[in-house]
């Protein structure tokens, strides 16, 4: 057993040695699912704690308190919710979007909204009773207040955008039911884990296995630099 188990860390070295054209091809697919589900994301999630943060309006405290029990949704039930609605029945099925990679952003970008929108919201919070009396005597306000206090918040809102890539990058259940998993189409890091390990293929497994767990490290490596980079800039500590 020991044999076997070294015999397949080797050959998962050298599939990430020789650059590996299957796994090559996993690994950047998930790649470009994670980074365009944390774009998209980003771009909803960012004007929307800043809105949450500065702003006083009707429903707010409700839209807040959704903000922050997303963060602990259950990927399946959001895998399930987003299957029901671009299946064939559903009000999205005419896109034709389901088992794509499409589909798969779509899920990783509703799991990954709350994880960046809610510490940014904090955040921004948290800077603004620094910034409040300077921007009003400024008279800043409107989307320019949104754009200076997201600039002046950059660093720590880096490393939200790095958390949602981590949470992105290490998802399964909801890219698995919205995907399927289907060779050279939608087969990413951790379904293809999932799936080799059940086939007893531990090379390819593993290989995958040590590729996303170097980017899981470098993700909370980045995340370290920037509380000690931010003090520098000026930048408040990431939350």
């Amino acid at each position: 057993m020991q044999n076997d188990l070294s015999g397949a860390v080797w050959q998962a070295l050298l599939l990430i040695a020789r650059l590996d054209g299957n796994l090559i091809e996993i690994v950047a697919l998930s790649l470009r699912v994670s980074l365009t589900a944390v774009l998209v994301a980003a771009l909803l999630g960012m004007p929307l704690a800043a809105c949450l943060a500065l702003f006083r309006f009707p429903g707010r405290k409700a839209l807040a308190l959704m903000v922050n029990a997303g963060m602990g949704l259950p990927p399946v039930v959001v895998g399930l919710i987003v299957y029901l609605m671009l299946s064939r029945s559903g009000p999205l099925g005419t896109f034709g979007l389901l088992y794509s990679p499409a589909a798969m952003i779509i899920a990783q970008t509703i799991l990954i909204l709350p994880v960046i929108s809610a510490p940014a919201r904090q955040t921004i919070a948290d800077l603004w009773t620094e910034y409040d009396e300077q921007m009003r005597s400024m008279d800043i306000g409107g989307v320019s207040l949104i754009g200076t206090m997201l600039w002046e918040a950059r660093f720590s809102l880096a490393t939200a955008l790095l958390a949602g890539f981590g949470r992105a990058s290490a998802e399964v259940g909801a890219v698995m039911i919205v995907g399927g998993n289907i060779d050279h189409a939608t087969r990413v890091m951790t379904t293809a884990i999932a799936l080799e390990t059940s086939k007893g293929n531990l090379s390819l497994a593993l290989g995958l296995g040590l590729i996303l767990l170097l980017l899981s490290l470098s993700v909370n490596l980045a995340v370290h630099l920037l509380g000690l980079w931010a003090p520098r800039y000026g930048a408040a500590r990431p939350a």
